[in-house]
């Protein structure tokens, strides 16, 4: 078996590139730099067609991800990576079986929980209007479409660090009322990757066991830290008024909706997500 893995210098990439080492499996790391295993083959998703000769596999993960700034121009360099790129990328696997590694961002419904035949519109940011819109290419294609919420890992250059960066003088605000939500620890999103490469055409939650309270969560990774909640209006308002903020209108998204992926179509597969958030934390308990 012969993998090709977009984006593995990426978070996401990185583990599931070593992950197809680790099985021992023939690894090419499509991307402008290196990945942590593997061939190399440069390829920038924004323009290029990728050379996939002598992948069986294909797992991708190339994505432009975060907060853009306002306009138009913002926008559509979003759209030349998960959308564009994903056309190119689609074509050139050629019938080969492709995973594509979506996210929970699609999704129309903001709290409660949701299964994989809930709507996809009205996402609030360019990253989930993008990778929704790629997303659909995907599986026109026939792809295996995986769709994590706030991974999380050692390296994770997101969420938890910005959660950090957003403290001020030992507090921290949050967006609304506590709420339940999903987090995905990214060696479950890996595993998933793996196994996906055999299950059936479509969409697929991908989440940890449980869903965390979101307070919890943030007293965990922040202890000693005071919370504060403030209005949701307000919150959005600021990450669009206010330049330089860590509480963006993504992270908005991320913290003051309570989102719960239903994962039962993947573990039909016979996939389990086997880590938690203590498993990062080291010596904290597991939030269940």
């Amino acid at each position: 078996m012969r993998v090709a893995v977009t984006g593995g210098s990426g978070f996401c990439g990185g583990y599931v590139a070593r992950a197809v080492d680790r099985c021992g499996a023939g690894l090419v790391c499509l991307g402008r730099r290196p990945g942590p295993a593997g061939r190399h083959v440069r390829w920038d998703a924004a323009t290029d067609v990728p050379d996939l000769d002598g992948a069986d596999l294909v797992i991708h993960l190339a994505a432009a991800v975060g907060d853009p700034g306002p306009g138009k121009r913002e926008e559509q360099r979003f759209r030349a990576v998960n959308v564009d790129g994903t056309k190119r990328l689609l074509d050139a696997a050629g019938g080969r079986p492709v995973v594509w590694v979506s996210s929970g961002s699609v999704y129309r419904t903001k709290s409660g929980t949701v299964t994989e035949d809930a709507p996809v519109a009205d996402q609030r940011t360019a990253y989930g209007r993008t990778k929704a819109a790629g997303e659909r290419l995907a599986l026109e294609a026939g792809a295996v479409v995986l769709r994590p919420r706030a991974v999380y890992g050692h390296g994770d250059p997101h969420l938890l660090p910005r959660l950090r960066r957003a403290v001020r003088r030992g507090v921290i605000r949050l967006p609304g009322p506590d709420v339940l939500l999903s987090l995905t620890a990214v060696e479950n999103l890996a595993d998933a990757c793996l196994r996906a490469g055999d299950w059936p055409a479509g969409a697929y939650n991908i989440a940890d066991a449980h869903p965390y309270p979101r307070n919890e969560v943030v007293a965990l990774v922040l202890p000693g830290v005071r919370i504060r909640q403030v209005p949701i209006a307000a919150a959005l308002a600021a990450a669009v008024l206010v330049p330089g903020l860590e509480i963006t209108r993504y992270a908005v998204e991320q913290l003051a909706y309570g989102l719960v992926l239903d994962i039962g179509r993947a573990r039909a597969q016979g996939w389990a997500p086997e880590r938690v958030l203590g498993d990062f934390l080291g010596d904290a308990e597991p939030v269940r």
